[in-house]
């Protein structure tokens, strides 16, 4: 016998890259066995309560009590069901809880330290950044997640404008991003995938469309991903016309490794930071999870990126001709490693 359509609608929002009853890692695990023990727990209750309740209508003939015994019955309830079963089940919670959120604190490991990555809430996009050692530089990407899988990473998180929060919800955690503020969750991969990722507090008006794509690799993939990205880009012509174009609007916002300095105009700042460009061309998405990266998808996204994400705080180009934008996006689509 099929299986009603209510209930069919019901359980397909338990599975997919953004669903909490989908886990994928440690955290994410017992975040979910909690949240079933709760709902197990508050069920049992209200049935209880609810049971109680229709005991009362079945009852034909009212006891005859004295008013001590009404004193008594009442304090009996008051104590039981107003304190005492209140208190057991808040403290055997945290007590079935804590294991959960200490695994997502960054102590100390026995064999080896946790991959560290620092992630930066903007409005709206993610900035992502991975800390060389010994003296390489950093990685910096942008809307786009790498990690390894099958071990710990710790998140390091910040906000640049507004409280945001960090949220990847088949690996657990929630951490708000708040500006001046570091507050580091450590999370897990149990293995390669690609899962979503969403700012988990309301930032602004394109707060929905703040979208980050997350995801795991093998580890010797990781490196060769990281590796790969810490290589010095190779010259840039600085004669090619979309270069000089993109020097003279975008350069004094936006950064591309290995970018002639001369090149930049300095008078077209805004004051604005927005997302390094330097691996562009390899994103999957464009604008935060608006619009997929695809041949002149860049190009689109310059012309009509208002329309795409109202109130973003890059700066309409109408001075700009199509031909220009079109030059411009097809020399970003080459930015790759």
């Amino acid at each position: 016998m099929p299986l009603p359509l209510p209930l069919l609608v019901l359980l397909a929002g338990c599975a997919g890259e953004m669903s909490i009853m989908d886990p994928a890692g440690p955290a994410a695990s017992h975040q979910f066995w909690v949240w079933w023990t709760m709902l197990f727990v508050s069920v049992v209750v209200a049935l209880a309560v609810i049971a109680l309740w229709l005991y009362t209508f079945r009852r034909r003939e009212q006891p005859q009590r004295t008013p001590r015994q009404e004193q008594r019955i009442m304090l009996r309830l008051v104590l039981g069901g107003g304190i005492l079963l209140p208190v057991v089940s808040i403290v055997a919670l945290l007590v079935f809880a804590a294991p959960t959120g200490r695994g997502m604190l960054p102590l100390p490991l026995p064999e080896r330290e946790a991959e560290r990555i620092e992630v930066v809430g903007h409005q709206w996009w993610w900035e992502v950044r991975y800390p060389g050692e010994n003296g390489e530089p950093d990685v910096v990407t942008a809307n786009r997640l790498m990690m390894p899988a099958g071990e710990p990473v710790d998140f390091r998180l910040t906000s640049a404008d507004v409280i945001h929060a960090f949220w990847i919800p088949r690996l657990g955690g929630k951490r708000d991003m708040v500006p001046g503020r570091y507050s580091t969750i450590r999370l897990e991969a149990d293995a390669p995938g690609v899962f979503g990722a969403q700012c988990a507090e309301f930032c602004g008006a394109q707060h929905t469309g703040m979208l980050l794509h997350v995801e795991a690799l093998e580890r010797n993939e990781f490196d060769a991903w990281l590796a790969d990205r810490r290589v010095p880009p190779g010259p840039i012509d600085d004669e090619d016309a979309a270069v000089r174009a993109f020097g003279e609007h975008c350069a004094a916002c936006h950064t591309v490794a290995g970018f002639p300095e001369a090149l930049i105009d300095d008078e077209a700042a805004h004051g604005i930071q927005g997302p390094d460009l330097t691996d562009i061309g390899s994103r999957p998405t464009l604008g935060a999870g608006v619009m997929p990266m695809e041949e002149d998808a860049i190009a689109y996204w310059l012309q009509h990126h208002q329309t795409l994400k109202p109130g973003n705080r890059m700066p309409p180009h109408n001075h700009l001709d199509a031909e220009t934008l079109q030059d411009i996006g097809a020399w970003l689509e080459t930015m790759e490693p």
